[in-house]
């Protein structure tokens, strides 16, 4: 999943959602320096991952796109659900999802110090051009997909994937639909077990 969704699968606690937004930043197990908590968050994104990367629904969107874009196209299953996640956000939370990312954007602030360098260097353009408020509209996830492009010296071709979201929204959006519910089951789980340990 993308920045918005393992940013919600943290449930409003605030020190597992700092860990769970910087894990793609941290290698290894070179995270034994943070807050307990942080680490937790790590860890629930690590596990986030492995279930959306080995679950059937995800890998139904990703065959969709793998003919054109090979490797990337999990990573661009993976924003196409952010958006639908922002799209929906009433159906997921009563906290509007300005208000939500606010709060986020506050929370980096806060935690500067404990962020990775990569992470950084991105928090000013992510909240600048407000990356998770505009996953909800089609020209937000355009401007992902072309950045995204970009750091891939144009090898992945991403920035033409806006077209098979328009072509087959319908389809992708059930799909996520019906993977994010049994995700939330999935991630609540293990974020009330790691938090019992």
């Amino acid at each position: 999943m993308n920045f918005l969704a393992h940013i919600y699968l943290s449930f409003g606690d605030d020190d597992v959602t700092i860990g769970n937004f910087i894990a793609d930043s941290i290698r290894g197990n070179k995270f034994k320096h943070l807050p307990d908590a942080i680490q937790k968050g790590i860890l629930l994104h690590r596990q986030i991952d492995t279930y959306t990367d080995t679950h059937h629904i995800p890998k139904k969107s990703s065959k969709r796109l793998h003919e054109n874009y090979g490797h990337y196209s999990m990573v661009i299953v993976d924003i196409f659900y952010d958006h639908f996640l922002a799209k929906n956000w009433k159906r997921y939370s009563d906290i509007p999802l300005e208000v939500f990312v606010d709060r986020f954007y506050d929370l980096l602030e806060i935690n500067y110090v404990l962020l990775p360098e990569g992470i950084k260097r991105m928090m000013p353009y992510m909240i600048a051009d407000n990356w998770l408020v505009n996953y909800a509209k089609m020209k937000g996830i355009g401007r992902v997909l072309n950045g995204m492009n970009r750091r891939t010296q144009n090898k992945s071709k991403m920035n033409f994937a806006i077209l098979d979201l328009e072509k087959n929204y319908t389809l992708f959006e059930e799909e996520f639909t019906a993977f994010f519910e049994e995700l939330i089951i999935f991630s609540k789980q293990k974020y009330i077990s790691l938090c019992e340990k």
